[in-house]
């Protein structure tokens, strides 16, 4: 009797996939109405316009998948994955920072910069304002600054060097709990999230969560498996700076109960009168590691007990409830800012470690799970937990027979989002007001002035302090920035701000830094940041541009977001281009 025959061959399976990746980006245009993302929703970064070539961009996209998925990378693959994640993420870099909370960051770096690292360790949460955050993002941007130079370009090497590590890390952990097509694949599913390409170069924190919470995986993992106490005190360190780097970290931290619990339970399965005491083995490097970073955990807390007593406090009461006004759907993070087929592998894989009964799967799926059982619904509280989704997408796909059914799934998720990341996201990205702060600074950077002082412009119901956009004009530009913060000038009452997500850059402290400097009339711009790049300007600057004239006008906005920074110049110098421009002249963003 002859053997049934399937139903399908690859080749089938190739073209339905082939459809399937071409369909599935046109249908979530289609229902983009859906997407309620609060930086790149569907809703905002396609035009018309676009939607026709990005289709046409597709199809060619899809053919380089398949070619992709015909080849083997049998060997580098560690190398492959740190220098295609990191060439692919520096694309971004051009990219403005377009998100306020880049200020605060910024402020406590320099105040490191400036000051020291003995300063910054004794005054944060002190002098240094330091609203909900923990310490370690800005203490690494700092020593950067300090010791690299105050320069925008240091900070993106360093953030996209922790993601490509994050993606060889996903590698890893895949590797080590399964095989090592399973670790590839989900290290190059990472690569299927767009979102996570605008986050790359910004001077934040969670892209740097990520990547420690992933260390800290990895290397607990290790220390399990392997033990030795150099694995177990650097499995200690990454958990340790995994727990200062923000606070959603703490309840992720959970995962490394799983882990312990795992490991015990197969330490019980396989004891053997030829293997030895495994569970024995397992207890005390588990708890080696935990008394190590408790102790250093304790030490740290202790020392700035009041500051983080008085932070939780604060947490629980405005940013614990908020967490449920500002939220995004699912359905947004999860099908619109993730590529679906990640989604879709990722739940498969429930039912496939179910039917394997596989314990080891608890470990990736934790976090997920929590995420949904707290209804932790902001997306940047969910990227440090993005290769977690890839892990459970890459063991989903183990079901099926064929590898390069396996690889074209994958690449197809891969080179789709990357059509849509470099052709819809980045350029909605650099037409974001924000980036006028960028182009201005790094005008002001070709100019002979030494100083500029700074004005920002109350705005009508943009929800946001403008003050909080000099520490990003600052971060642009190497010129001193002189900026003096009237507070009353820009307050307002308690009930209005109380429950609003920006609510921290009403409750901006200048910095010592910005205090007044001796500058003349020659040696100096006049800087002023406001929502509309013609509005009138108040009498107290009037008199502060006589002698000078209007040099440079950035106005570029996609009209998204209420908060605008258009960005007037005021020099006495001629232009770049050796031409005075007459005062009132308005000059496109490029200025050009």
């Amino acid at each position: 009797m002859d053997k049934k025959q399937p139903v399908l061959k690859t080749t089938d399976y190739i073209f339905i996939i082939a459809i399937l990746a071409f369909l599935t980006p046109l249908l979530l245009f289609v229902l983009r109405s859906f997407d309620d993302n609060r930086l790149t929703s569907w809703k905002w970064i396609f035009t018309n316009a676009e939607i026709n070539i990005f289709i046409l961009i597709l199809i060619p996209a899809i053919a380089f998948s398949y070619g992709l998925s015909r080849i083997s990378f049998s060997r580098y693959k560690a190398t492959f994955l740190f220098f295609a994640s990191f060439l692919i993420a520096a694309v971004f870099w051009r990219e403005a920072e377009v998100i306020v909370d880049t200020s605060r960051y910024f402020i406590q770096a320099k105040y490191l910069e400036l000051y020291g690292i003995r300063y910054f360790i004794e005054e944060w949460g002190k002098d240094i304002n330091i609203w909900t955050d923990l310490p370690v993002a800005p203490f690494f941007y700092g020593l950067i600054f300090r010791f690299f130079g105050e320069t925008r370009l240091y900070i993106q090497i360093f953030t996209t060097t922790l993601f490509s590590l994050t993606v060889l890390l996903t590698y890893m952990i895949g590797k080590s709990l399964w095989d090592e097509d399973t670790g590839l694949y989900a290290g190059i599913l990472l690569l299927g999230i767009p979102y996570l390409f605008t986050q790359v170069p910004l001077m934040l924190v969670d892209v740097l969560t990520m990547f420690f919470v992933t260390l800290s995986i990895f290397t607990f993992i290790k220390a399990m498996e392997r033990g030795g106490y150099s694995m177990i005190i650097f499995s200690s360190i990454a958990v340790t700076l995994t727990f200062f780097s923000k606070y959603s970290t703490w309840l992720m931290l959970s995962v490394l109960a799983v882990i312990f619990a795992v490991y015990i339970i197969q330490g019980f399965q396989d004891e053997s009168p030829d293997s030895g005491p495994k569970t024995r083995e397992y207890l005390f490097r588990g708890g080696l590691v935990a008394l190590i970073s408790g102790l250093l955990i304790g030490a740290i807390f202790i020392y700035k007990y009041d500051i983080f007593t008085e932070q939780l406090g604060f947490i629980m009461i405005y940013q614990k409830p908020g967490l449920k006004r500002w939220g995004e759907s699912f359905l947004s993070t999860f099908f619109f800012q993730i590529h679906p087929f990640i989604s879709l592998a990722a739940l498969y894989s429930v039912y496939s470690a179910f039917r394997r009964k596989d314990c080891k799967y608890v470990i990736v799926i934790w976090l997920i799970v929590l995420i949904f059982i707290f209804q932790i619904r902001r997306i940047r509280y969910v990227i440090p937990l993005f290769p977690m989704v890839t892990l459970m997408a890459s063991y989903g796909l183990r079901e099926l027979n064929s590898k390069q059914v396996k690889k074209f799934i994958v690449w197809s998720a891969v080179t789709t989002s990357l059509v849509l990341a470099f052709y819809v996201h980045l350029p909605f990205m650099e037409n974001i007001s924000m980036s006028n702060l960028k182009r201005a600074g790094e005008y002001l950077n070709r100019t002979n002035e030494q100083y500029m002082e700074v004005f920002s412009l109350k705005q009508g119901n943009s929800g946001v302090n403008p003050a909080i956009s000099v520490p990003i004009l600052d971060l642009f530009t190497s010129k001193r920035v002189i900026f003096k913060y009237n507070e009353n000038a820009f307050q307002q009452p308690f009930e209005k701000i109380e429950k609003s997500s920006l609510r921290f850059t009403w409750e901006y402290k200048n910095p010592k830094f910005y205090e007044t400097a001796e500058y003349s009339v020659e040696n100096s711009a006049i800087v002023v940041i406001s929502g509309d790049a013609a509005s009138e300007l108040p009498v107290y600057i009037k008199d502060k541009i006589k002698g000078r004239h209007l040099d440079r006008v950035f106005k570029t906005d996609n009209r998204v977001f209420r908060f605008r920074t258009m960005v007037r110049i005021y020099r006495t110098g001629p232009g770049e281009s050796g031409v005075t421009i007459r005062k009132g002249e308005l000059i496109n963003g490029s200025g050009k």
